[in-house]
């Protein structure tokens, strides 16, 4: 009876192990390789890519196989700018003395949903107030839909800078936010605020080496820290394994945060050649958000959607953002995809790689620009941007040919995360 019972249960477990999910792949782009190829199998096991085959692999009595003959497949979509917590709006400014965490993180939920469904698998939360590691660990649990999430919990700023939760206030509700609130001067007060992030469970350290657009305070470029606090805040950052995730629209915060180690500059509006050749030099990624760009411009237009301190920032800087991307891609500046959703609507993230393709990168580098180059800079090569064997399971299919009409990104018509259908049309 043992080794009956014994055999019953080996063969329940190979069954479990031996089923596969195959995709049928009219066309299947191979971002590493810059290949598109017709009529590809993508075999799944365990949440992970075990073959990858030309033809249509016919499947075994046990296995699934989703027919997507008629689509084009590649792997899922990396955002490297996002903020889950809040979304654009009016009222945006008047929410942080109405809303709640709770409201917050009942929001972030449908954000997130959406944000999946369009084919972004993987996202980076370059900064919330820390419902954001909450909503990472949900989505990672399963409780609920959203893109695998690597977040920077709360911005780093100095006084006044672009991330003090407290610009704009009244001067009895301003206080004097430290550390913990992600708000540091001097560099004793950056390695606290670094290893304040490591103590809430961030994945990475976003700082605001310049000013801001949308914050309520007169710069939009001035640099923010000066070399020995970016020195601080890279060191400290190094130690607990963090990468450090820089916005910056001035050309001398950009300088300085580069100079100190940045693995990416964010939105890089005014980059100046010198900037160039420094990001270059060290490996710097930038990460363009030209969506985020062209949406705060055109919101500016409208009369009260901004505070009067926003509006001018917002009509200088944003529109510049498209030809800078423009100009760093064609001076061999490596690019990451990021759109800085949440200053726009969640969902819209694929007019991304319209804007980039305007701006003259190819529909190839675009999407590698959204896998393999963005799995770089995440430090998940191993894991993420590529459908090869042993990567996990992350796909997203769209209703014809992007290489040949790149507006095609926004008919996701199939998404896969570790394995899992999340859509299917």
């Amino acid at each position: 009876m043992k080794y009956l019972l014994g055999a019953i249960s080996l063969l329940f477990s190979f069954h479990a192990v031996a089923q596969k999910t195959i995709l049928h792949c009219g066309q299947l782009i191979q971002p590493e390789k810059s290949v598109m190829q017709a009529q590809m199998s993508v075999i799944i096991q365990n949440k992970q890519v075990v073959q990858v085959e030309k033809g249509y692999v016919a499947g075994g009595k046990e296995d699934v196989v989703i027919d997507l003959k008629n689509a084009t497949v590649m792997p899922g979509w990396i955002d490297m700018h996002v903020h889950m917590e809040s979304e654009t709006s009016p009222t945006k400014y008047l929410e942080t003395f109405t809303l709640n965490p709770a409201d917050h993180a009942y929001n972030s939920v449908v954000f997130a949903e959406r944000t999946l469904l369009t084919g972004f698998t993987t996202v980076r939360d370059l900064g919330g107030s820390g419902v954001n590691i909450s909503l990472r660990n949900a989505i990672a649990k399963g409780l609920i839909k959203g893109p695998r999430v690597f977040t920077a919990g709360k911005s780093i700023a100095s006084t006044g800078g672009h991330a003090d939760p407290t610009n704009g206030y009244r001067k009895d509700l301003m206080g004097n936010p430290g550390p913990e609130s992600g708000v540091a001067n001097g560099a004793d007060e950056c390695m606290k605020a670094v290893r304040q992030r490591y103590k809430d469970g961030s994945d990475l350290i976003k700082i605001t080496a310049s000013g801001g657009v949308l914050s309520v305070a007169k710069s939009g470029e001035n640099p923010q820290f000066t070399e020995s606090e970016l020195e601080a805040i890279v060191s400290t950052a190094r130690d607990y394994g963090f990468k450090v995730a820089a916005h910056s629209h001035g050309a001398e915060a950009m300088k300085r945060a580069v100079k100190a180690g940045v693995h990416s500059i964010e939105h890089g509006t005014f980059m100046d050649d010198e900037v160039m050749r420094l990001m270059k030099e060290k490996g710097t990624y930038l990460v363009p958000t030209i969506t985020a760009g062209k949406a705060v411009g055109d919101s500016a237009k409208k009369p009260g959607y901004y505070p009067e301190l926003v509006v001018p920032k917002a009509l200088a800087t944003g529109p510049k953002i498209q030809a800078t991307f423009g100009k760093a891609y064609k001076a061999g500046v490596k690019i990451a995809f990021g759109t800085d959703a949440g200053v726009f609507r969640h969902g819209e993230n694929w007019r991304e790689f319209v804007y980039m393709n305007e701006a003259g990168m190819p529909t190839m580098e675009c999407i590698r620009a959204a896998t393999v180059y963005a799995a770089d800079l995440l430090g998940e090569s191993d894991r993420l941007g590529t459908l090869e064997p042993g990567k996990w399971a992350d796909v997203v299919a769209v209703s014809g040919n992007p290489l040949t009409d790149i507006q095609v990104m926004s008919k996701v018509v199939f998404v896969m995360k570790d394995g899992k259908v999340f859509k299917k049309d």
